[in-house]
Order: structure tokens, then sequence, then C-alpha cells
């Protein structure tokens, strides 16, 4: 996913691991456009040993949203803002997006609900399926971690 994982992506891989463990499957999702430069977003990953097939470009998995429990999103906006499939005078209209908005449960982390690039509000944050969680993408990950571990 576009992530703001330069800060996370190890705690990211962390999380995998301990939900793993639970028995989930975890799959990453990263968007065209995420990072830096193309392909960035496989670098960090692969900085924090997540394994390459469980990384999936837009193609391979939006339709698969629709049959997930729950997403979790580190840092997108634009990417996942449903805008872009439902409404046309959005600048972001027509744009390739992440259906996470059709799974069960969508947890977002960011630290704050500021508008994205295209400078727009993100209808996903407003969804009832949607949970925001504000502050620190690492941080609140650890936390994650250790309630998960402990419960």
């Amino acid at each position: 996913m576009g992530w703001r994982l330069s800060q996370a992506q190890h705690a990211v891989r962390e999380l995998t691991q301990v939900l793993e463990g639970k028995g989930a499957q975890v799959k990453y999702a990263v968007h065209p456009v995420a990072g830096r430069m193309p392909g960035h977003m496989n670098v960090l990953l692969a900085e924090a040993d997540v394994p390459y097939d469980q990384i999936f470009d837009i193609e391979e998995i939006n339709d698969e949203f629709a049959r997930t429990d729950a997403v979790l999103v580190v840092g997108a906006n634009d990417v996942v803002n449903p805008a872009a499939k439902t409404s046309p005078g959005s600048p972001i209209y027509g744009m390739p997006v992440f259906n996470v908005d059709e799974a069960r449960a969508v947890i977002v982390l960011k630290r704050s609900v500021a508008t994205g690039f295209a400078g727009i509000e993100n209808d996903l944050f407003v969804r009832p399926n949607t949970m925001m969680v504000l502050g620190d993408a690492k941080k609140t990950l650890r936390e994650f971690i250790t309630q998960i571990k402990e419960g």
C-alpha cells in the first residue's frame, strides 16, 4: 500500500509474524505510485525480510478486498480514496485505487486526517467500516503487537 513505511516496515513485518502465528493470512498491497520512486516500497519491504510472494500490486489484489476481514492501511491517502471510483467531479476520479473500502474492517494509521497529495478529503476515513488511529505508525504498530501477543 502507499505507506509511510520508511519508519515502520520492520514493525509491519513483526505484526505480520504475530498475526500469522495466530493463523491469519497476511498479504501486502503496494500501489505503483507509493514511495519516492517506482519500486521504493518493495525495497523497504525487502529490507524487513517480507517474503516476495506476499507482496501484490493493485491488479493482483484489488478483487480480494471484498473477501477480506481486515485491512491495515499505513500512511496512505489518495491511493485508498473511494472518491476515485465514485465521484466524477473529483480530481482523482479514474485513478487506480485499492478497493480497501470493500473489506469488512479497515484500520487506517495516519499522523492526521489531513488531505493527501490531491488536496481532497478521503471518503474512506468516515466510512462506518473504517477505524482511524492517529499518531506515529511505528509506535501504534508496536502497541498492536503487544496487545495481540498478550491477548
